[in-house]
């Protein structure tokens, strides 16, 4: 396929039923992200359907986009106030350094838990799996 016919872009959409704020917030402050957009439910130009949006959502997050790096991410607490489960997938971060490796995995594991330290492999100086306290899968990598 010609690039310029496969324009396509494909980003993460989260939904953190009802923890969007706090996550956002919680990743600015472990890896700088910067939000973009933030729009409330209350604020929507449309009324929503009648029993889309739960009773007490209004100040809940509709949509956000953010960005960590080069990278846009989008969320929204959803239409749930059930747990959210982030199954099937992780997020890839690469860092530049083993030291920003070792501040991003800190950050992301307080709350969180290990699913593997950060180590030497044989394709990055520094790797390592963690789950942050929202439920995120991330692997951190140093660039090679």
């Amino acid at each position: 396929m010609s690039p310029t016919k496969n324009n396509h872009l494909i980003q993460p959409y989260l939904f953190f039923n009802g923890s969007c704020e706090a996550a956002v917030n919680f990743y600015r402050q472990a890896l700088g992200a910067e939000v973009e957009i933030l729009m409330r439910f209350k604020d929507s130009p449309e009324p929503h359907p009648p029993g889309m949006v739960p009773p007490g959502f209004e100040n809940k997050i509709m949509h956000t986009s953010f960005s960590i790096g080069a990278t846009t991410l989008m969320a929204s607490d959803g239409c749930s106030a059930d747990t959210a489960k982030f199954e099937g997938f992780s997020l890839s971060l690469s860092v530049s350094g083993e030291a920003e490796a070792d501040r991003a995995f800190a950050a992301l594991a307080e709350g969180g838990q290990v699913r593997m330290p950060l180590a030497k492999t044989f394709w990055s100086p520094r790797f390592g799996m963690v789950q942050d306290r929202f439920g995120i899968g991330w692997m951190i990598s140093v660039m090679p």
